[in-house]
């Protein structure tokens, strides 16, 4: 069974290219998530095409904290 909402990978790798450039050009608050940014912006374009049905978006809610577990993860190793 697919998910209708998701685009097509082919369309996902376009987007994600376009929302790396997006993040390098807008919102300073996109741009501190560093890394995890374009799966942000790839979240809130979900979040258009399915009217805010956050339960559409789970595969983008899922990789965004993933991502987020890394980077904290990450900063937590550089710290010690």
């Amino acid at each position: 069974m697919t998910d209708s909402s998701l685009p097509p990978p082919s369309m996902q790798s376009e987007e994600s290219g376009r929302h790396q450039m997006d993040a390098d050009e807008e919102d300073e608050n996109v741009k501190q998530l560093k890394d995890c940014s374009t799966l942000y912006l790839a979240l809130q374009d979900c979040l258009v095409r399915t009217d805010r049905n956050w339960k559409s978006c789970q595969p983008d809610v899922q990789a965004l904290k993933a991502c987020h577990s890394r980077m904290m993860n990450r900063n937590n190793i550089q710290k010690k």
